[in-house]
């Protein structure tokens, strides 16, 4: 089903659209590391964060503008592009831009999305649900794969504790590695504080590379981060994201 990866899978990239200069950075910044590593990191952003906690919080540029903004990185900077997809319809003209579809987690049970993006032929990268288990997810997997996708990932980023609270059970790593062979960890995500900080959502980035490296302990064969040259000004999810420069350094040691 999944070519077994030769390599880790890295996908690195800001929240949200934010701008082209904030693309333009960002995407300069993984040519360079690509070159100097040997590696092909994925470049994500979201053209529309539909799941804010608040209704005024910024959303992005839509899908029009943010898929143009991404075919440019990707035309331009000759990187793979990845984002994310909310409603059935966005499946298709996001699959004429983008190599990697993502379905969200709180979205991951949604039968019409996943046959969507599975119907585009792209990579479809499916995130766990908080309220999910590792081994609940060949459910989905099954779905897109019925559908027609020739390949699946699978992202494990942590399950509700109580309330604004994440924790991570790294024993979901080798569940889903037994269901696709593609497991990516998400290391900014899963320090999220969900819905803590006054109507958006709060984190700690000081545990970013903690996660990078336990999941690697645990199997994982990718590795998801939210990156921004000023994450504490950033649009969206700025308390978890890990800071831009710090990302080559966090790449090497989970390659030595």
């Amino acid at each position: 089903m999944n070519p077994v990866n030769k390599q880790p899978v890295f996908i690195a990239g800001p929240c949200v659209i934010e701008s082209q200069s904030l693309l333009n950075t960002v995407a300069e910044t993984l040519v360079g590391i690509n070159a100097r590593l040997g590696l092909d990191i994925i470049f994500k952003a979201s053209f529309d964060k539909a799941n804010r906690t608040s209704i005024h919080s910024f959303r992005g540029p839509g899908i029009d503008k943010g898929l143009q903004m991404l075919a440019d990185i990707r035309d331009r900077y000759g990187l793979r592009v990845l984002t994310d997809i909310h409603e059935s319809w966005q499946a298709k003209l996001a699959g004429e831009v983008c190599d990697v579809l993502q379905i969200p987690a709180f979205l991951c049970r949604q039968t019409d999305l996943l046959v969507a993006a599975a119907r585009t032929g792209r990579i479809v990268n499916i995130k766990k649900a908080q309220f999910l288990s590792g081994r609940d997810m060949r459910y989905p997997v099954e779905k897109a794969l019925d559908a027609g996708a020739q390949e699946v990932w699978l992202t494990e980023r942590g399950n509700c504790f109580g309330y604004n609270n994440l924790v991570v059970d790294f024993r979901n790593i080798p569940d889903m590695k037994e269901i696709v062979p593609t497991v990516i960890m998400d290391c900014t995500h899963s320090v999220q504080r969900p819905g803590a900080a006054n109507g958006s959502t709060g984190g700690d980035r000081r545990f970013v590379p903690s996660m990078a490296l336990a999941a690697k302990a645990f199997g994982a064969t990718g590795y998801f981060f939210e990156v921004h040259p000023n994450p504490d000004q950033a649009l969206s999810d700025g308390p978890n994201m890990l800071q831009l420069e710090r990302l080559e350094d966090l790449i090497k040691n989970i390659l030595a």
